[in-house]
């Protein structure tokens, strides 16, 4: 990330507190989609089954955090605002692959114009719909509009609030300042209201798993938030990714080294559909994380996007294989 497009977003001052501590990654690693650098072959993985299809509802946020994967802020809608209109054509398609959820990403969903018809939409046909935001100010907005669907549709609707860190200090060095309270007094507005809510937050250098979910446990307690920390589902910590920085890559030896199956990973049960600005319409990325790069661009409908993917980048590693975290609830 740029210097001067750091200042431009009004980025918090200095790095990022969850920053990644690695040598910088050699040129000739992820280069090639069948062979690692070292020559041999690169693993991959098959989609088993349509589990869970993404929307990223476009990269426009009210934040601009420190280093966020996507790039999201208040001026970059590199990924546009996804429509209704487009997102039922999906859901239609997903209707006959047997998906079970829809979840909604951005940038701040709450920020897109069309997005509580996206998710009425979504839950009047009976799929789960997991949210993720950041509970401020664009959510509030919306609160009768919430309630309502909750109303309807129970908890078939869960709300996942990125609370990066357990203490303010934490949270705002990667968010900003002036994003703790709004962001807490959100999530305390969805838990006082019993919406089926989870939180994701991330682990500091040499902060252990343990720790992270008792601080978090403190805090749910402190201030009375019905989320179970040591609940996995509930309190998700996802692992670090930086593209930048060097991670081995992943061979088809892996799995049996590492004690994996294709099957696990994040790509072997969802897709995420982005609208790329300059595109003329929603195109299909492999996964959550990495909806820029043309090597993951599945195609313009699920049926072209249901081939194996190739684990050649850096995320697929770190985050998925190595990490062992996903996206989906």
């Amino acid at each position: 990330m740029s210097e001067t497009r750091t200042k431009s977003r009004n980025a918090p001052i200095g790095p990022s507190p969850f920053r990644v501590e690695a040598e910088a990654l050699p040129r000739e690693k992820f280069s090639d989609p069948e062979l690692t650098a070292k020559g041999e072959q690169r693993a991959s993985v098959p989609l088993t089954r349509l589990e869970t299809l993404w929307f990223n509802t476009g990269t426009l946020c009210n934040l601009a955090c420190a280093t966020c994967y996507i790039e999201s802020s208040p001026t970059n809608d590199a990924l546009v605002y996804l429509g209704a209109a487009d997102a039922a054509r999906f859901l239609d398609e997903a209707e006959t692959m047997g998906t079970r959820e829809i979840g909604f990403t951005g940038g701040e969903p709450f920020m897109n114009p069309q997005f509580l018809a996206m998710l009425e939409d979504t839950l009047g046909r009976g799929f789960d719909a997991l949210v993720l935001s950041n509970a401020m100010k664009p959510m509030r907005r919306h609160e009768a509009a919430l309630l309502a669907l909750k109303e309807r549709f129970g908890d078939k609707l869960t709300i996942r609030v990125s609370l990066d860190h357990h203490t303010q200090e934490g949270h705002e060095g990667e968010r900003g300042p002036n994003s703790w309270v709004p962001g807490l007094d959100g999530l305390k507005w969805l838990s006082a209201n019993g919406f089926s809510i989870a939180v994701a937050g991330r682990l500091l250098p040499g902060e252990g798993m343990e720790a992270a979910r008792e601080g978090y446990a403190r805090l749910f307690a402190a201030e009375s938030i019905r989320i179970d920390a040591l609940d996995p589902l509930r309190m998700v910590l996802f692992p670090e990714m930086d593209a930048s920085k060097d991670i081995a890559e992943i061979t088809t030896e892996c799995w049996g080294i590492l004690g994996k199956s294709p099957a696990e990973i994040m790509c072997a049960t969802s897709r995420m559909v982005v609208h790329r600005k300059g595109e003329p319409g929603p195109r299909v990325a492999a996964c959550t994380l990495i909806p820029y790069d043309d090597g993951f661009d599945m195609g313009a409908t699920l049926e072209e996007a249901s081939g194996a993917i190739a684990l050649n980048h850096p995320h697929c590693a770190r985050f998925c294989v190595l990490g062992g975290a996903s996206c989906s609830a």
